[in-house]
């Protein structure tokens, strides 16, 4: 089966950063974390979770009155599936040319080279 792809705006892949850390959260809670850094009204974040829970993307269950959400989609597979938009995207699937722009247009650190090196040379003797 292809992997789903996941195309989310930045509001909903924070809502979903908060709920990987935080499963089971109540919108108040949600509301209560995203409040120093959006100014956004309760109502919008239910909204959104109301949204995102129709696309597949959190589910709730009921408690007493409250509905606790929790992430359906893991972290990995929607970092993989952004990974994979952006390098067929903007590099038509070249990963190469992806790399190769970031490390054109980023200050990359000698540790970070260290580290691209050693994904490479794994990533060559599981191609082997």
């Amino acid at each position: 089966m292809a992997a789903k792809h996941h195309r989310l705006g930045e509001l909903q892949l924070r809502l979903l950063e908060i709920l990987w850390e935080r499963p089971d959260a109540t919108v108040a809670e949600v509301h209560a974390i995203l409040k120093p850094e959006r100014d956004l009204a309760h109502t919008t974040v239910a909204t959104m979770l109301r949204k995102m829970e129709v696309r597949g993307l959190v589910n709730h269950r009921e408690e007493g009155r409250a509905f606790l959400y929790r992430a359906v989609v893991a972290a990995d597979e929607v970092s993989r599936s952004v990974g994979e938009h952006l390098v067929g995207r903007l590099f038509e699937g070249s990963l190469a040319d992806a790399v190769s722009h970031l490390l054109r247009t980023r200050d990359v650190s000698r540790a970070e080279l260290d580290r691209l090196g050693q994904l490479i040379q794994a990533a060559k003797r599981r191609a082997k």
